[in-house]
């Protein structure tokens, strides 16, 4: 059984500095595996043919690759980057001459790695076209003008100050190169009151971008063809009815390794979720611009 100190995952919550946001995942993110069957730790794209949160979830890393326009001898830098599944999915699709994982949590990276390995073997030349770094995403450790695609799939939300990636993607993009985002937003301006948010807005641990602030950076650091996709209506309100219709065996699953009121919560934060969707308070967005 995980024991989970409330108090530290209050504080990490509402500090949302780096260290907050590693120590978060590497307590919560069992939850996502636990759930879904997989480690993909983003919502996941739900269509009428979706059945499952992994389908789901591999629906969101096939729409985003194809919206950032991946493909081979391409140098592509996914930044928070998970444990890299979204990243051998995109690998076996397109076959990029060389894909960074960079991500600030150590764990996910070792794991990563496990993960790589299991996929292609360890002599498999496939495997030694990935690089693994433990770095910052404000602070991307490239030459100017080195990398084809900057990718961020459901991470950008964490990073803080949110300009000094958008100017750090820039600088190491090539020119033509694109930027492609994934990310939860906000609606309404970035100081949307708590009281809309309710319970979200202490379970929703990331910044809480509006869709114009994220525009208004990329447009000022030069940017240009800024093409985005709202699809949030795919996202939120049916994750939070398929976690609704199998709670049941979901809560027996996360019960079985933690105690009983981290399901709880979940369950009301979902619930919050696709109220708040319902009313067009949040949305989720992918973003394509190029260089």
């Amino acid at each position: 059984m995980k024991k989970i100190n409330l108090l530290e995952v209050f504080f990490w919550t509402f500090r949302r500095n780096e260290k907050d946001v590693v120590n978060l995942y590497d307590s919560l993110s069992d939850l996502m595996t636990i759930t879904t069957g997989g480690d993909i730790l983003n919502f996941g794209y739900w269509d009428d043919a979706t059945s499952t949160p992994l389908e789901a979830q591999n629906n969101m890393c096939t729409i985003f690759g194809k919206m950032a326009r991946l493909g081979p001898n391409q140098h592509i830098v996914d930044v928070g980057s998970g444990m890299s599944s979204p990243a051998i999915q995109w690998y076996s699709d397109y076959r990029p001459s060389e894909l960074t994982c960079i991500n600030i949590n150590y764990n996910q990276l070792k794991k990563s790695i496990l993960n790589i390995t299991k996929s292609f073997g360890v002599l498999n030349n496939d495997a030694e076209n990935f690089n693994f770094l433990n770095a910052t995403a404000t602070i991307l450790p490239f030459e100017n003008e080195s990398v084809d695609r900057v990718i961020s799939l459901e991470a950008a939300q964490h990073f803080k100050p949110l300009k000094n990636f958008i100017s750090e993607s820039y600088r190491i993009l090539k020119k033509n190169g694109f930027l492609a985002l994934a990310i939860p937003v906000m609606k309404e301006k970035h100081s949307t009151p708590v009281m809309k948010l309710g319970l979200l807005s202490m379970t929703w641990s990331s910044e809480h971008y509006s869709i114009d602030f994220v525009s208004s950076l990329i447009k000022q650091e030069g940017f240009k063809n800024i093409d985005f996709q709202k699809i949030g209506s795919n996202v939120y309100e049916p994750l939070a009815r398929y976690y609704i219709e199998n709670r049941e065996s979901i809560k027996s699953r996360i019960s079985s390794r933690y105690p009983s009121y981290v399901e709880k919560i979940l369950f009301k934060s979902l619930n919050k979720m696709k109220e708040v969707s319902q009313k067009k308070i949040i949305d989720y967005i992918i973003i394509i611009t190029q260089k």
